[in-house]
């Protein structure tokens, strides 16, 4: 079993600044958890403390059932994985994955079974006696990921691995450590800044802001139901767009309106919104770029916007429109286009669209918090 727990977990420097504000988690074993939130958020520091290089200022930390928040890193049975790679520049990448369980006085025909092991699961056995400067950004990282599951540790923690490597090589990493988590028992703990990673990788993903937790959830669950407005912005690409509108009341039924067009809502929205008591008011209302219906027409549930930028994507344009005087942004697949507008929307065009009523996405206008 490898379970980690965090409760209460908070981190105050030395200056009084306050980094991670109650800090609460339960990783099941062998889940794939992922701490993402813009730079300053906080997840950095949470790792460090999970891996004993932060102290705990409040709170308590169990690996295991065990309480850890005094034990010395090297006795938390974790192995840690960082940006830089951090390998021995003088030794070869056999002896890097090998110095770890060397440390432990780990028998030798033990060590060399988990290495050959370690290399074969990662790729990288054609490069065991190469040193690190003969090698690509990519194998140098799936060399500091060897050298951390020979461990066999109870948690595996991974800090921005990927942040160093270029976008094809990004993606070919995270196809390597979804396989990697398949062949390998072991508790994933995963920063990045990159929602996209985020999305892709996590069992669960935490979402952090300014030190604060604002959500936790399956990345199907933080897509489609976002608990506030910074969580709707920040998961999704391209980002959500976002309008001042006015929720109106009327009887049972709900409609919202912006710009002068009208947008019904569905009866299960309607529900939600009368069992929590939300009356007629001023709120902010999201709608995805992929939930942006094209109409051929105005009608009284249009929009109507002026495309400034046409972004051709093969199968999808992505429109950049100007609609009351705010940025808009709709992906259209072509052949949803008239056929005039299947090779491009020129700029200055003109384009009606709506928005997919089960996909509307309401916010309280001070709080930020979804209404349903």
């Amino acid at each position: 079993m490898s379970t980690v727990s965090l409760k209460n977990i908070k981190k105050v420097y030395d200056n009084s600044v306050t980094a991670v504000h109650d800090f609460n988690l339960e990783i099941a074993d062998k889940e794939f958890i992922v701490l993402v939130g813009p730079s300053g958020c906080g997840k950095s520091t949470t790792l460090r403390m999970v891996a004993g290089l932060e102290d705990i200022s409040g709170g308590e930390l169990h690996i295991d059932g065990k309480l850890v928040n005094d034990v010395e890193p090297k006795d938390r049975d974790i192995a840690m994985v960082f940006q830089s790679y951090a390998l021995y520049p003088h030794m070869t990448v056999r002896e890097n994955m090998e110095f770890p369980l060397k440390l432990r006085k780990v028998p030798k025909e033990e060590i060399d079974r988990r290495v050959n092991q370690a290399a074969e699961i990662l790729g990288i056995t054609q490069y065991l006696e190469r040193k690190p400067k003969a090698l690509s950004g990519g194998q140098r990282q799936r060399v500091a990921i060897g050298r951390a599951i020979v461990r066999e540790p109870k948690v595996l923690l991974m800090d921005e691995p990927l942040s160093n490597l270029d976008a094809k090589l990004r993606n070919q990493m995270r196809a390597e450590i979804i396989k990697l988590r398949q062949r390998i028992n072991t508790t994933f703990v995963y920063v990045t800044h990159d929602q996209t990673e985020a999305m892709t990788l996590g069992d669960r993903i935490v979402i952090m802001k300014d030190g604060f937790v604002q959500q936790i959830g399956t990345p199907q669950e933080v897509f489609d139901h976002p608990c506030n407005l910074f969580v709707a912005g920040f998961i999704g690409t391209p980002q959500m767009n976002f309008f001042d509108a006015r929720l109106v009341k009327d009887g049972s039924s709900y409609v919202a309106e912006i710009q002068g067009a009208r947008m019904e809502l569905p009866a299960d929205v309607e529900k939600k919104l009368a069992a929590n008591g939300v009356g007629t008011c001023d709120i902010t209302l999201g709608v995805r770029p992929e939930h942006i219906l094209f109409e051929s027409q105005s009608g009284s549930h249009t929009l109507t916007g002026t495309v400034e930028v046409s972004e051709m994507m093969g199968s999808e344009f992505h429109l950049h429109a100007t609609c009351g005087g705010q940025d808009v942004v709709l992906r259209i697949p072509t052949t949803d286009l008239p056929a005039e507008h299947r090779s491009g929307v020129a700029y200055g065009t003109q384009v009606h669209f709506t928005f997919r009523p089960e996909y509307i996405h309401l916010f309280n206008k001070e709080t930020e918090a979804n209404l349903v």
